[in-house]
């Protein structure tokens, strides 16, 4: 099956890496006049509309429509990856300087990679050329904090198969749209070209990811944030999964203990695992392991822990208290990025890029921030 979401992040690739540096293109260059007045704007609204958060979109682009309704609404976090373009690697610094300068031009502010470009089955799966790909991530890691000003890279541990639905139409609330599981159908999925992998594989190779990039990322203060495996199930088409439950998070942490070996809080996936989402913030938020946030809702359907059924929601309608959830980040002082995800098609729009409706993401948008609106004014009433 396509794998929407990464793709959606990743659509910048050729795009981002052969923008000039000395400039962008001609319809870029209003935004480029009210860059300063826009900075000042950010700093405002983190300030008093969002609990110092950085509310924030996932864009495929420079050319998405999505940007001006993100200014509208007063989100400037953009959360975007490098991809390759002609000779230009994506670690290369002229490629992340150009998305760098892309945005700043567009009055963004880069701020997570979220899919970094050099992190595939060589690592995950302990397949020959590791060293090499490693080798190249801890090289991205680097240009991107100098170059692109970016730390924190979202990264997951699925190989082969990442982010997984088996319905991508699931008739939802009032008719809207949603991405749904069930492992019952994907258990009927052929295995892929690389047989069974075990778990016990997945645990060794990360473990030699994690002790060779780690003591790299604490030298120039990398946020390394780990995502949930989504869906969160034993295995699919005999690619085992081994970040599927609270106790292997913990477990990866220990592995290589660093400040900068944390990770991605995708509620939905945690949820779905059987954890109550407040109490997970406020613990592993007071240990200083978020770095990221996807803030979504979900409702499990099989009534077993991890869920092995289950389907996206309105934010304000699933099985997680999201009041609750954001009072909790609000109470610790997550001041990181925190971007809505896999939202509902509503009428009006269309269904081609599952869980990133536009209409869809503008309720997201107004619920959240409507959250923090209210938590924060009766904090600042005690």
């Amino acid at each position: 099956m396509k794998d929407n979401r990464r793709n959606f992040i990743r659509k910048s690739a050729s795009l981002a890496a052969s923008v000039s540096l000395a400039g962008m293109t001609s319809g870029m260059a209003g935004a480029a006049d009210l860059q300063a007045t826009e900075n000042a704007a950010k700093k405002i609204v983190g300030l008093a509309k969002d609990g110092g958060m950085e509310f924030s979109l996932a864009l495929p682009g420079f050319d998405s429509p999505r940007i001006a309704l993100a200014k509208q609404m007063g989100i400037f976090g953009a959360v975007n990856s490098v991809r390759n373009s002609g000779e230009l690697k994506p670690w290369d610094p002229k490629a992340i300087i150009a998305v760098k300068e892309g945005w700043d031009k567009l009055g963004m502010k880069w701020n997570v990679v979220e899919g970094p470009p050099t992190l595939g089955e060589q690592t995950k799966l302990g397949l020959e050329g590791r060293d090499e790909e490693i080798a190249n991530f801890i090289t991205f890691m680097k240009n991107l904090k100098q170059y692109g000003g970016v730390d924190i890279i979202c990264y997951n541990w699925m190989p082969v198969v990442s982010w997984f639905r088996t319905k991508m139409d699931t008739v939802g609330r009032g008719g809207a749209l949603v991405t749904s599981f069930d492992n019952e159908d994907a258990k009927k999925l052929p295995v892929t070209q690389y047989g069974e992998v075990s778990k016990d594989a997945l645990w060794k190779n990360l473990e030699y990811f994690l002790k060779a990039v780690v003591p790299e990322a604490e030298k120039i203060g990398m946020n390394l944030s780990l995502h949930p495996d989504d869906p969160q199930v034993d295995s699919i088409k005999g690619i085992s999964r081994i970040m599927t439950s609270v106790e292997n998070f913990d477990r990866m942490l220990n592995l290589v203990p660093s400040k900068y070996s944390g990770l991605t809080m995708c509620q939905g996936n945690f949820s779905l695992m059987g954890a109550d989402i407040p109490s997970l913030v406020r613990r592993w938020g007071k240990a200083g392991k978020i770095n990221y946030v996807h803030f979504r809702n979900v409702k499990d359907l099989s009534g077993k822990k991890p869920s092995i059924k289950f389907t996206e929601t309105f934010h304000d309608e699933g099985q997680i208290d999201m009041h609750a959830a954001m009072k909790a980040y609000y109470d610790i002082g997550y001041k990181g990025p925190i971007r809505p995800d896999h939202v509902p098609t509503m009428a009006g729009d269309n269904n081609d890029r599952p869980g990133y409706s536009t209409i869809g993401t503008l309720f997201a948008i107004g619920y959240m921030r409507g959250l923090m609106e209210s938590i924060s004014k009766n904090a600042n009433k005690v």
